[in-house]
């Protein structure tokens, strides 16, 4: 049985699409529960998470803390963190079962932008290498419960970066999956913030962070840089 965990803050707007989808494409046979865990937003996101029939947890704001209150409150076998703006494939319950069958702990799948650009394209290509570099929370991520556990889960200290950071653990720690099908993921922020800027940006923090920069500094250039 799968959990699927959702971190939303002021997600109106998104949050009712991918609920809906979701229960076009899921079963109680598979899924034990759907988890919005909620960073103190001030819109009407928890009204639209119930109205979808989710579970609505309250937590601290931050994703990793919001991912892990939602893994200490999940019930099921298997965690799936999946981001609001992020459509998983249609039989994704079916993959992630089956890959769980085979002896796959952890993995996620690749990933494609809700774009025609060429250059957000050239990028995600790179999501089908299994190498910890082309990770990113985009992706999605299935879990077993007890291996999350046992890895202590998010790195809360990450106020950004938090799901490449665990995800370079799980490669040490298991044969981290990469199922050959896609999720396709908004490209929102590209649009905003310019995808050429945006994208530069990235690297920075993919280039600090493999330089030794800890979520501190990761986290001031994000502000600097990108957040403003």
């Amino acid at each position: 049985m799968i959990s699927i965990i959702i971190p939303v803050i002021n997600e109106e707007m998104y949050l009712g699409r991918l609920l809906e989808y979701l229960g076009q494409h899921t079963s109680k046979s598979e899924v034990r529960e759907i988890l919005v865990v909620d960073g103190g937003s001030n819109d009407d996101t928890i009204t639209v998470a119930k109205n979808f029939g989710a579970t609505v947890i309250e937590s601290k704001k931050g994703r990793a803390k919001q991912m892990n209150t939602g893994a200490k409150f999940a019930t099921g076998e298997l965690l799936y963190f999946l981001h609001v703006d992020t459509f998983p494939p249609p039989d994704f319950t079916y993959r992630i079962l089956q890959a769980q069958k085979n002896g796959s702990e952890a993995g996620c799948f690749r990933m494609r932008f809700d774009s025609q650009s060429r250059f957000l394209k050239f990028f995600a290509w790179f999501t089908r290498i299994n190498h910890p570099i082309c990770r990113g929370g985009d992706q999605s991520l299935f879990i077993s419960k007890d291996l999350f556990e046992k890895t202590n889960g998010f790195n809360e200290a990450y106020i950004i970066y938090e799901d490449v950071e665990f995800v370079a653990r799980l490669y040490s720690k298991t044969d981290f999956m990469i199922l050959p099908q896609y999720v396709k993921t908004s490209a929102r922020k590209y649009r905003k913030k310019g995808m050429l800027r945006l994208q530069y940006h990235f690297g920075i923090i993919h280039l600090k962070n493999y330089l030794g920069e800890g979520p501190e500094k990761l986290y001031d250039y994000y502000q600097r840089k990108i957040a403003l």
